[in-house]
């Protein structure tokens, strides 16, 4: 890799998880593909009508019957995949999100574009 078209970003976690999106009376199933400390993807519902810039609410289920509920912004989509920025986290919520990350929380990787 080029020095000039090398970037860092926090380290993705690929890691398998229902997740449901929902923003007003819209909502789709889908499932995670990978989690980082800013943010996630999931792959792209089939009936999916929404565009990058909007905020959603994300439900993960975790292992362990645990439940994750945050807000997020769509900030990326392709044809497979939906990635999102997480917006707001709530308190309640920031510890089993950090016991899935695990070292992933704290690491970067390095990327090119």
């Amino acid at each position: 890799m080029s020095a000039q078209n090398l970037f860092y970003r926090h380290a993705r976690l690929h890691a398998v998880s229902a997740v449901l999106l929902s923003r007003g009376a819209e909502s789709a199933p889908s499932e995670m593909v990978d989690i980082s400390a800013t943010g996630l993807c999931v792959r792209r519902p089939e009936q999916w009508q929404g565009v990058p810039g909007q905020l959603w609410t994300l439900d993960l289920l975790l292992e362990g019957d645990a439940h994750v509920n945050l807000e997020a912004t769509c900030v990326r989509e392709t044809e497979h995949k939906l990635c999102f920025e997480f917006t707001r986290i709530p308190e309640d919520r920031q510890i089993p999100l950090w016991n899935l990350l695990g070292g992933y929380a704290d690491r970067v990787e390095a990327f090119s574009v």
